[in-house]
């Protein structure tokens, strides 16, 4: 019978401890499904006064090799430099977070995109989706940091990017209606930056109405008022 394999790492915080430790495992079983990773957090860390008396996260991983799945790696081994990057990043990101997931990467001419799966894509999310679409912020920024040419890069979950771009189209269009109906202007719920240029674009084209943004991040929102009016709230 095979034995578990089994890894103790170290990090400043438990995310970077568990990070360090699937790369251990990776070594040993490359390809390895991270979901059959188990982790046991042996000390939390900390970081004493003053820095004096530092004391790094540790934390256990475990690998089932009975649970685990190898998945195919012709994908990862015709990655780009840049492909890699993200991974690693998106790696990062999700042990420091705690979230279990598969990501796939696929790359063409224009675009990055990074998809990913699992049972904790609530945490990657984030309210209204503020944490991915931070995280893609990042990726934009770092991944290409320095290079002369660049793609664009989407972070996606479990195809989380085409239902709430479905949602924002019905909310901009049904608002718009009320807009050109009453002549009343509309103040939509705070957005991201994503979400908020998402329904710019979606009416920017619809007669008899423009949109703004106003406010402060991260309740910065979106203003839909008759063309040519300046917005007024009761």
């Amino acid at each position: 019978m095979t034995e578990e394999l089994q890894v103790e790492t170290t990090g400043e915080t438990v995310g970077e401890a568990k990070w360090v430790a699937l790369r251990e495992l990776e070594k040993l079983r490359p390809g390895l499904e991270k979901g059959a990773v188990r982790f046991q957090v042996l000390s939390e860390g900390e970081r004493g006064l003053l820095g004096v008396g530092y004391s790094p996260a540790r934390v256990l991983a475990t690998l089932d090799p009975a649970a685990s799945v190898v998945r195919p790696t012709a994908g990862p081994l015709d990655e780009s430099d840049e492909a890699a990057r993200l991974r690693d990043l998106l790696e990062r990101v999700a042990a420091e977070i705690g979230a279990r997931c598969r990501i796939d990467i696929s790359e063409d001419e224009e675009r990055i995109t990074a998809q990913c799966t699992g049972p904790d894509l609530g945490l990657l999310i984030g309210k209204h989706g503020q944490m991915i679409d931070a995280v893609q912020y990042l990726a934009n920024a770092v991944v290409f940091r320095g290079a002369e040419t660049r793609k664009a890069i989407v972070v996606d979950a479990a195809g989380y990017r085409d239902r709430r771009r479905a949602t924002l189209d019905s909310l901009a269009v049904r608002n718009a209606e009320r807009v050109l109906a009453n002549g009343e202007t509309i103040r939509l719920e705070s957005m991201t930056a994503i979400e908020r240029k998402l329904v710019h674009e979606r009416l920017k084209e619809f007669a008899g109405v423009e949109t703004r943004s106003e406010g402060t991040e991260p309740n910065r929102y979106v203003v839909i008022l008759p063309a040519g009016e300046q917005a007024t709230f009761e």
